[in-house]
């Protein structure tokens, strides 16, 4: 079963690498050691033909949805990270379509089953065959409750998730390789984005986890008459199947029915906008994928939002770290930029200071002397991710994941009312959250918390003192040291130890063939010997070599 597996593995491995190859991404399988398994491609490479040659972005994109749900995922989480690629990539990322073919009746009706145990005609008073949507993971039904209630019922795919979770081992995989093999992979610490990836995209594949998204989103909302998220019908619901209220409504950006309807635009985009900004310095969790398919407007001007397999979190830490940014980047102080970007963990150990210094300040003077209400915050955006791709910071995923989702309500909103100015509404909000973060009661709770805290650590600190006191008269104090060389490091040591052996053993062989040779005085073998001498001393003379070329005597 091991072996059976092991081929299917090895079969995936190389439909991935030929793939990228006829993608014009073969470079990347020889950077990762795995040349061997490129397949011998000949004639026409089987790409739609146009006059315009393809970009490598697009080759990229192309090779992505060809090679099914786990890279189609991974190319949408990569557009939300303008801090990890150039924007032509995003840009191309961005138009990944996540569209299937739909799987037969007799599929869907099967997982249905086999998750709420009897088939559809009995579970729902109403359940229609064709699908109102398919994708990668799953398609969208249209049914109807036995109390009336017309509800959709997401299905998932037979055999998706294993075939993601051969995927995401065959990532995890190369991740490992790259960071191993390549500076690029070191620097983006690769295998740890890869198992963020896998985490989220584990969650999308459990839907029980969307529904309780939902659920929270519910809670957080349940006082705003401005914001209307679909019940979820727990008893129709599970790990592979949700069934949640249907929303029938406006598309939030076909603005000439929104007009035709008589609901405001411009109140709609303020309200958008308002709602995300509450999800995240209110909430600190919020919608990731507000894109218009995702919007709609329900009578009376109530927006409706669907699709909670994708959040965002902020904890209270991160929020009012961004605070403070905000605050040095209106004193235009890049000093204290910096180390406010480092308190959130973002530059590495390695960053030239200096250099970043000089382009945040260059950044600010951009945006400094402009008035608020001609400043877009998309383009903000793209120049601060600009400046951290260029000094390679890493950002915290929901953090960039924030600042896209602000891109996308700006977007949204300025569709519904072209002139309106996302800054310009967000400011007293933002300065809100603020004041209520330096509020007297938060200030208070803040210090009682650290009052806490001081009090178990002086409770505990005598007995811990006498501890590491007795230690140290025992003379049993342990001193532990670890050391982690980088992989170059590691391969040099490796070459030396190496030559050194393939050394002695050279020596070892030229002294061993002479003493014979003066012991045994071989009459019928004295051409072996002398063979073995020639032999012993060529490879002797290839070791000076290798030292002599290596420039290290």
């Amino acid at each position: 079963m091991h072996r059976t597996s092991s081929l299917q593995q090895r079969r995936r491995v190389r439909r991935i690498i030929g793939t990228l190859a006829r993608h014009g991404l073969g470079w990347l399988a020889l950077e990762l050691g795995l040349g061997g398994l490129l397949p011998f491609h000949r004639g026409l490479l089987r790409h739609p033909r146009r006059t315009r040659p393809y970009t490598q972005p697009e080759h990229l994109r192309m090779a992505l949805e060809e090679l099914g749900v786990t890279f189609i995922k991974l190319g949408q989480i990569l557009s939300t990270r303008p801090d990890l690629l150039p924007p032509d990539y995003v840009t191309e990322f961005t138009r990944l379509q996540d569209h299937a073919p739909p799987i037969p009746y007799e599929q869907v009706a099967a997982v249905i089953e086999e998750e709420l145990g009897s088939p559809p005609e009995e579970v729902f008073r109403a359940f229609e065959r064709a699908p109102m949507a398919s994708a990668s993971i799953g398609q969208v039904h249209a049914a109807v409750l036995d109390d009336g209630a017309r509800v959709v019922v997401k299905v998932q795919r037979p055999g998706v998730e294993a075939l993601a979770e051969q995927d995401l081992a065959i990532l995890l995989d190369l991740a490992h390789r790259a960071q191993e093999r390549t500076a690029w992979g070191r620097a983006y610490d690769l295998e740890s984005w890869v198992h963020e990836f896998a985490f989220s995209l584990r969650n999308e594949f459990n839907y029980s986890v969307e529904a309780a998204n939902a659920e929270q989103f519910r809670r957080n909302f349940a006082g705003d008459s401005s914001l209307h998220v679909p019940v979820v019908h727990e008893s129709y619901s599970t790990r592979r199947v949700l069934t949640m209220e249907r929303l029938e409504g406006y598309k939030i950006t076909d603005v000439d029915a929104l007009k035709r309807a008589g609901i405001d635009c411009e109140r709609l985009a303020r309200e958008s906008t308002r709602l995300m900004l509450s999800m995240m310095f209110e909430h600190g969790f919020f919608h990731a994928d507000p894109h218009p398919g995702n919007l709609f407007v329900l009578p009376g001007g109530v927006i409706g939002l669907i699709d909670f397999g994708m959040v965002g979190q902020l904890d209270a830490a991160v929020r009012e770290t961004l605070l403070r940014i905000a605050l040095a980047l209106i004193a235009r102080d890049a000093d204290r930029l910096v180390d406010e970007l480092s308190a959130l963990g973002i530059a590495p150990g390695r960053v030239q200071r200096y250099a970043l210094k000089q382009d945040l300040q260059h950044l600010i003077r951009r945006y400094a002397n402009r008035p608020l209400k001609d400043i877009a915050a998309a383009p903000a955006f793209h120049d601060l991710m600009d400046v951290a791709r260029r000094h390679r910071l890493q950002l915290p995923a929901d953090l960039v994941l924030m600042a896209k989702v602000m891109a996308m309500s700006e977007g949204t909103a300025l569709r519904l009312a072209p002139d309106f100015q996302v800054l310009s509404f967000a400011q007293p909000y933002v300065r809100r959250f603020w004041l209520h973060k330096l509020s007297p009661r938060a200030q208070a709770r803040r210090f009682k918390e650290g009052m806490l805290d001081l009090a178990d650590v002086g409770a505990a600190l005598p007995r811990q003192m006498r501890r590491l006191l007795k230690q140290i008269e025992q003379g049993a104090l342990p001193l532990r040291v670890t050391v982690d060389p980088p992989p170059e490091a590691l391969r040099q040591l490796n070459r030396a130890a190496n030559r050194i052996a393939f050394s002695v053993l050279t020596a070892a062989l030229i002294i061993g063939a002479g003493l014979l040779a003066l012991v045994y005085h071989p009459r019928g073998a004295h051409g072996f010997f002398v063979l073995t001498l020639a032999v012993s001393m060529l490879l002797g003379l290839g070791v000076l070599w290798s030292v002599w070329r290596s420039g290290r005597f």
